[in-house]
C-alpha cells in the first residue's frame, strides 16, 4: 500500500505471528467510492501487490450484521475504513464500524477521509452528520450511542484525507 519512506505501522506482536484470512477488510459506503477511489485501491494497487482483501459483492444484506460478516472483520489484519459524507446513511456500515473498533482479533485500522472532514465525523456534523441523524431515526438510543462511539473512535485514529491519497499508493 505504501512505500516504508511513506507510511509506517506497527502491528501488535500477536498479530504478527497470527495466521489471517484476509490482509484488508474495506468497509466503505460503496455508492460514494465504489468506482472511482475504491476501484483505483482494491483492484490496481493491491490485485498488483497481491494484497487478499475480502469482497462482500455476493452477501445479502439482513437485520444485523451476520456470523461470515463478523468472521471476515475478526479475520483481516487491517481494516480499513473509507468513511465518506453518505457513510453513515447506512446502518449496515456503521454496524460494520462497530465491529471494527472492538479490534477483537488485534487488527489495525486504517482510516481514509474520502471528501469528508475528520471533525465532521468525530461529532457527526455537516453533511455527514445529516447523513447519520437519518440513519438514526427510529433506533433506540444505546444503538446511536454504540455508532457514536465508533465513529469518534475511527475519527480520533491517524489517517489519510482522500486528497492525499495519490501519496501512500506510491
Amino acid at each position: 500500500m505504501a512505500s516504508s519512506s511513506s507510511l509506517s505501522l506497527s502491528f501488535p506482536s500477536s498479530t504478527l505471528s497470527r495466521t489471517w484470512d484476509y490482509d484488508v477488510f474495506p468497509s466503505f459506503h460503496g455508492e460514494d467510492v465504489r468506482k472511482a477511489f475504491l476501484s483505483q485501491i482494491l483492484k490496481k494497487e493491491f490485485g498488483r501487490k497481491a494484497i487478499n482483501f475480502f469482497v462482500d459483492h455476493e452477501m445479502e444484506r439482513g437485520e444485523f450484521i451476520g456470523p461470515v460478516l463478523k468472521q471476515a472483520i475478526k479475520g483481516s489484519k487491517i481494516a480499513l475504513v473509507l468513511l465518506s459524507k453518505n457513510y453513515a446513511s447506512s446502518w449496515w456500515c456503521l454496524d460494520e464500524l462497530v465491529e471494527i473498533m472492538k479490534k477483537e482479533s488485534g487488527q489495525t485500522v486504517i482510516t481514509i477521509f474520502y471528501e469528508v472532514d475528520p471533525n465532521e465525523v468525530k461529532k457527526q456534523t455537516g453533511d455527514f452528520g445529516k447523513a447519520f441523524k437519518e440513519t438514526c431515526q427510529g433506533k433506540t438510543e444505546e444503538k446511536v450511542q454504540t455508532w457514536r462511539k465508533a465513529l469518534e473512535g475511527v475519527a480520533t485514529n491517524a489517517g489519510f484525507h482522500s486528497s492525499n491519497w495519490f501519496v501512500f499508493l506510491i
